[in-house]
């Protein structure tokens, strides 16, 4: 019969099972597996992430924009300002609201996107992923997301509490 030793707690701060260092790796190679897919077109990741949303939804304001992406107005404008230098996209006021800024695909934004479509086919193949596993990965991930912003005022979980594994 196995007798099992009790959970070592120096385990908790081994590098191997930081959850957050396992994102953080995993976003880094997977920017690294982009780097070359979207420079095909002319395009840095963050530059792609903004071109994504206005595919989906063009001329929101850049405020509803920075909300889309999670960044600030000090990280946008400069992304925005080099998009529409390169005659992917304008920013425009808004004639209902002088005081909102729309972005607007231009009409090679809009092209942009026949040639676009490859990067995902792209990046799952760098992946070895099947399309189904990658999908219910990115929902595992956005809800992970959802929890962790969605409770800002809620107390902190003890370190050493069951969820955690630990006790």
């Amino acid at each position: 019969m196995l007798t099992r030793s009790p959970p070592d707690p120096d385990d908790a701060l081994r590098l191997d099972h930081q959850l957050c260092f396992a994102l953080y790796a995993a976003s880094l190679a997977m920017t690294k597996r982009y780097k070359p897919l979207l420079h095909a077109l002319g395009l840095t990741y963050p530059q792609y992430l903004v071109m994504l949303v206005l595919w989906e939804h063009d001329g929101p304001a850049v405020s509803e924009l920075g909300a889309r992406l999670h960044l600030d107005s000090g990280t946008l404008t400069p992304l925005l300002k080099r998009l529409e230098a390169a005659g992917w996209l304008s920013r425009e006021r808004d004639p209902t609201d002088e005081r909102r800024v729309r972005v607007r695909l231009s009409d090679a934004g809009h092209a942009l996107k026949v040639r676009a479509r490859a990067v995902p086919i792209g990046l799952l193949d760098a992946m070895r992923c099947p399309p189904d596993e990658a999908l219910a990965l990115t929902r595992q991930v956005q809800a992970l997301r959802d929890r962790l912003s969605h409770e800002p005022n809620q107390a902190p979980i003890s370190p050493t509490g069951p969820s955690m594994g630990l006790s």
